[in-house]
C-alpha cells in the first residue's frame, strides 16, 4: 500500500498561520501585560507625586523633569495603558493599533526614566517590547 502525499488532519503550516492559537495567545498576553504595565505606571506615578523622596534625584541629566512632573506623566500614561489593555482583552478593533503606539510611547518614557529607577524601567521596557511584537505579529482578520 502506498500513502498519499497529503495525510488527513492539520498540517504544520496551519499551526503557525494567522489563526494560530499561539498568535491569539500572544495578543491576549499582550493585553494582560498592558494592564500590568499600566498598573505599574500608575504606582510609579502616585509614588512620584506623593513624595519626592521615593526616587533618586539626578542633578545633571539631559531630560531633567521634576519628580512630581514624572509622577503625573506616568500616572496619566498608566491609566491610558490600563484602558487600552482592557480594550485589547475585549477584542476592540481600535485597541491593537493604539496599544502599539502607547507601548512605544511608554517604552521611550521608561528609557528617559532609567536614571531614576533603572531596574523598574528596564522591566517596563522589556514588557513594552514584547507587547509591541505581539500586537504587530498577530494578523487576524478584523471583526466588522
Amino acid at each position: 500500500m502506498t500513502r498519499s502525499a497529503s495525510a488527513p488532519g492539520p498540517s504544520r503550516s496551519s499551526a503557525s498561520g494567522p489563526d494560530s492559537p499561539w498568535a491569539a495567545g500572544g495578543v491576549t498576553f499582550a493585553g494582560v501585560l498592558l494592564l500590568v504595565d499600566g498598573v505599574l505606571a500608575v504606582v510609579k506615578g502616585v509614588a512620584g507625586i506623593a513624595s519626592d523622596e521615593v526616587y533618586t534625584r539626578i542633578s545633571n541629566y539631559t531630560f531633567k523633569f521634576d519628580v512630581t512632573a514624572w509622577g503625573w506623566i506616568h500616572l496619566i500614561l498608566g491609566v491610558v495603558l490600563v484602558l487600552v489593555g482592557w480594550g485589547i482583552l475585549k477584542g476592540a478593533a481600535w485597541a491593537r493599533g493604539v496599544g502599539v503606539g502607547l507601548a512605544a510611547l511608554n517604552l521611550v518614557a521608561n528609557f528617559v526614566w532609567l536614571p531614576y529607577q533603572p531596574v523598574w524601567a528596564v522591566i517596563s521596557i522589556a514588557i513594552d517590547t514584547f507587547v509591541i511584537w505581539a500586537l504587530c505579529a498577530h494578523r487576524a482578520k478584523p471583526v466588522i
